[in-house]
């Protein structure tokens, strides 16, 4: 019941996580974001600020203590969805061994590129989650996994997971 306000989330998801491909930087009448300077970075969503930042580890043990906590982090890019650029995977960003956080964004107001590497800020709040058979295997078939991959997906699987309202590429 907890959890209850993450359904209109999810099926948004789905309607906006949709089949179709796009440009390297995405759908541009989908997405939403500015250039401000050169230094500044390029910001999706909500323009952030590098004020407040907390550690990528200090996120992931509070979640092991709350079911949420917001949160504006540095991390570093895994990998992105190469449908639309809808969700990302991201780590810690000094390249030690941690968990990962699976990255939606806010009302799917905005996407990424689809092929961002290297440190973002983000911020919004983290949270666990279980991910449903049916998820995973859509997230998979996004990342471009093969059939036997997807099909090899028959458990859920609970996740760290991340709420976006904006990001920021740093360069």
């Amino acid at each position: 019941m907890k959890y209850l306000f993450l359904l209109p989330l999810f099926a948004a998801f789905f309607l906006a996580c949709g089949n179709e491909t796009t440009s390297d930087y995405g759908d541009e009448k989908d997405m939403d974001y500015s250039e401000t300077s050169e230094h500044d970075g390029i910001h999706f969503g909500e323009k952030i600020d590098a004020e407040g930042i907390m550690s990528y580890d200090e996120v992931i043990a509070m979640l092991h203590e709350k079911d949420s906590v917001p949160a504006k982090l540095m991390a570093s890019v895994i990998d992105v969805c190469q449908k639309k650029g809808c969700w990302m995977n991201i780590e810690s960003p000094d390249g030690t061994e941690s968990e990962p956080l699976f990255v939606q964004f806010h009302d799917y107001s905005f996407f990424v590129p689809l092929e961002l590497t290297g440190n973002i800020i983000i911020e919004g709040y983290a949270y666990r989650d279980v991910t449903s058979v049916a998820d995973l295997q859509h997230y998979a078939e996004d990342a471009g996994e093969s059939e036997d991959y997807i099909a090899s997906i028959t458990e859920p699987k609970e996740q760290l997971k991340f709420m976006a309202n904006g990001v920021k590429i740093l360069q």
